[in-house]
C-alpha cells in the first residue's frame, strides 16, 4: 500500500477545499488535494444553474443576519475573507466579476467554467497536488492528534486534514454524506440533516393549472401556532405539482424540517405585493367602475396572471363570467380573503435529489470558529457546507465556503 506524507491533506474539491489547499500551498506548504469523482468541482460547475453566484454585496453584519442565530460564527472567517476579499482573489486568479442587478457577484462570463478553469490554474501554480478517483475511508489518529488518511488504495500522512466535502445535496455530483460518518467516527456530532434550497411539492392540484408566469414579490407564512413568525418575500412559480421559485428556495430550509416532524406543513401566500382585504376590494371597485361589464376573472387578473384568477375564482365558487356585483356575497368575501392570503399546504419534496444544500451538519460547537480546527481533533479541520450553518439564496452559502476554507489554509500556513 502506497505511503505518501504532506503538511495538508484537503477531503474534497469544492470552493472550500480548493480555496484551502491554494492559501497553504502558496505559503509552501506540501499540499495535497484528494477527490473521489474523476473531476474536480462537480458541485461548484453547476452552482446558480452554472452562472455561479459567488457572493454578494451586504456588509458583513447583514450577511451574518441572513444565516439566523448561529451566523456570528462566521464573524472571523468574514473579517478575514468577505465578499471584497473575495473579488479581489478572483481577479489575482483571472477571473473578472460584476454585480449586474447591484446585489449578487457572478463571474463576468456567468459561468462556472470560469472559475474552476482559474481554480485549476491556481492550484497548478502553487503546486498543489491532485490525486482524483480517491475515495477517503477513514482519518487515522495518533491520540487525540490527526495523522493521515486511509483510502481505498492508499494511506496518505499528514499532520494536519481539512474536510470539506460537502452536504447531501445533488448525490449524481458525489455528494453522499462522506464527511459526516469521518467526523462522527471521531467523536463528533452531526445535526440532524435536511434538504434545503429546493421546490417543494402541495396537496392542492389547482397550482398544475398555474404555470406559465412568475409571481413577483410574494409572501410566504407557515401556518402552525408555533412557527408563525416564519415567513419569507420574493418571486415565486407554480408547477405542475408544487411551487418553486427563489421565495421556496430560501423558504425550504425552514420548511422541510417541519414536514418531517408535522407530515405536512400549511402555508399562506400573499400573491398580491402585500394588499391587505380592504386595498383588495377598494381595487376591484375602482376597476369596475372603470369597467362596469368586467367579469370577476378580469377584475382579479388585474392583479395576477389570469390563469392564477380562474383558478382563485373557482375556489371561491364564483360565477366565472359574471360581473363583481352579481357574485354571492359569500363569494365575493371568499375571493377578496384568497387575494390577501392563499392556502397551500406542503406535503413532499424530492428529497437530497434536487436540494441545492443541505441543512444540519457538524455541531459548531465543537469547530474552532478563529481557525474552523476541530474542537476535539488537533489538526482536523471543517469548512463549507458540512458544517452546521446554511444561508438562502444569492451567494451566501458559496461565500461562506470560500471564507471558511480561506480560514483553514491561512492557518495552516502559519
Amino acid at each position: 500500500m502506497n505511503e505518501e506524507r504532506y503538511e495538508l491533506i484537503v477531503i474534497g474539491s469544492g470552493a472550500a477545499g480548493i480555496i484551502a489547499a491554494i492559501v497553504a500551498a502558496r505559503e509552501g506548504k506540501n499540499v495535497l488535494l484528494l477527490e473521489k469523482l474523476s473531476s474536480i468541482s462537480s458541485k461548484l460547475k453547476a452552482t446558480g444553474g452554472g452562472r455561479c453566484n459567488l457572493t454578494n454585496t451586504l456588509s458583513n453584519e447583514d450577511f451574518m443576519a441572513r444565516f439566523g442565530r448561529d451566523g456570528r460564527f462566521m464573524q472571523d472567517a468574514l473579517a478575514d475573507f468577505d465578499n471584497k476579499q473575495l473579488v479581489k482573489f478572483m481577479d489575482e486568479i483571472g477571473v473578472e466579476t460584476h454585480a449586474p442587478d447591484g446585489f449578487r457577484i457572478f463571474p463576468t462570463s456567468h459561468s462556472s467554467a470560469t472559475i474552476i478553469a482559474g481554480l485549476q490554474a491556481e492550484m497548478d501554480r502553487v503546486s498543489v497536488k491532485i490525486i482524483t478517483n480517491q475515495r477517503v475511508e477513514r482519518l487515522l489518529l495518533v491520540g487525540q492528534q490527526i495523522e493521515g488518511v486511509k483510502t481505498q488504495e492508499s494511506i496518505f500522512y499528514a499532520s494536519n486534514v481539512v474536510v470539506a466535502t460537502g452536504g447531501l445535496g445533488y448525490p449524481v455530483l458525489g455528494a453522499e454524506g462522506d464527511g459526516y460518518n469521518l467526523a462522527g467516527e471521531l467523536g463528533h456530532k452531526v445535526t440532524e440533516l435536511s434538504p434545503a434550497m429546493m421546490p417543494l411539492k402541495v396537496k392542492e392540484s389547482w397550482v398544475s393549472e398555474c404555470r406559465a408566469d412568475t409571481i413577483a414579490k410574494v409572501e410566504l407564512r407557515v401556518d402552525l401556532k408555533k412557527h408563525k413568525k416564519l415567513r419569507a418575500k420574493g418571486d415565486l412559480i407554480f408547477t405542475k405539482t408544487g411551487i418553486r421559485g427563489p421565495v421556496v428556495l430560501d423558504f425550504a430550509r425552514e420548511v422541510t424540517p417541519l414536514l418531517k416532524k408535522y407530515g405536512e406543513v400549511p402555508l399562506l401566500l400573499n400573491l398580491t405585493k402585500g394588499k391587505n382585504e380592504e386595498e383588495i376590494t377598494k381595487h376591484l371597485k375602482a376597476q369596475a367602475l372603470k369597467n362596469t361589464d368586467a367579469t370577476i376573472v378580469e377584475l382579479v387578473s388585474t392583479l395576477l396572471p389570469e390563469p392564477l384568477s380562474i383558478e382563485l375564482c373557482k375556489i371561491a365558487n364564483c360565477q366565472l363570467h359574471k360581473t363583481l356585483t352579481k357574485q354571492s356575497g359569500k363569494s365575493r368575501a371568499k375571493i377578496i380573503s384568497l387575494l390577501a392570503w392563499t392556502p397551500l399546504t406542503v406535503n413532499g419534496h424530492d428529497g437530497f435529489r434536487l436540494a441545492m444544500i443541505t441543512r444540519g451538519g457538524i455541531s459548531l460547537k465543537e469547530i474552532d470558529p478563529k481557525s474552523m480546527q476541530s474542537r476535539l481533533v488537533k489538526g482536523l479541520y471543517f469548512c463549507g457546507e458540512i458544517m452546521n450553518l446554511d444561508g438562502p439564496c444569492g451567494g451566501y452559502n458559496l461565500q461562506w465556503s470560500f471564507a471558511s476554507g480561506y480560514m483553514a489554509g491561512k492557518l495552516l500556513s502559519n
